[in-house]
């Protein structure tokens, strides 16, 4: 099973960051930064199995795949910007955490901004008709 491999490397991460923490802070950061990288790149396969089928789904139902496309880069927005705000606070950095995840709160509004135009665009295409 993937998340047994995912909870053994993050546990032998947390071994190294313990020990690491009280002599070496800076190497401690760079360590959980790359263990973050690592765990995103074995994901990258499940990521694209799903966003497939997410495609073959969205054709089927004849769903616009601009729709799609942007549903997927506010997840991706969302993910990143956790992610980076995570690391900021591992880093001390609790001040910039908040403005990264403020960002990415703006840029997740300004691309739902579509969709809710097309939305509305249904509605009064049913409310019309």
């Amino acid at each position: 099973m993937d998340i047994v491999k995912i909870v053994s490397f993050a546990f032998i991460t947390l071994f190294i960051l313990l020990i690491l923490r009280g002599k070496k802070e800076e190497l401690a950061v760079q360590v959980s930064i790359i263990a973050g990288i690592l765990i995103f790149l074995f994901m990258i396969s499940k990521i694209t199995v799903v966003i497939e089928l997410l495609q073959q789904l969205a054709l089927k139902a004849n769903i616009d795949f601009i729709y799609l496309s942007t549903v997927l880069k506010i997840l991706g927005i969302a993910y990143l910007a956790s992610f980076c705000s995570e690391v900021c606070i591992d880093a001390g950095e609790s001040n910039l955490a908040s403005k990264v995840e403020f960002a990415g709160k703006i840029l997740i509004l300004v691309l739902a901004i579509p969709i809710l135009l097309g939305v509305l665009d249904s509605i009064l295409k049913i409310v019309q008709g």
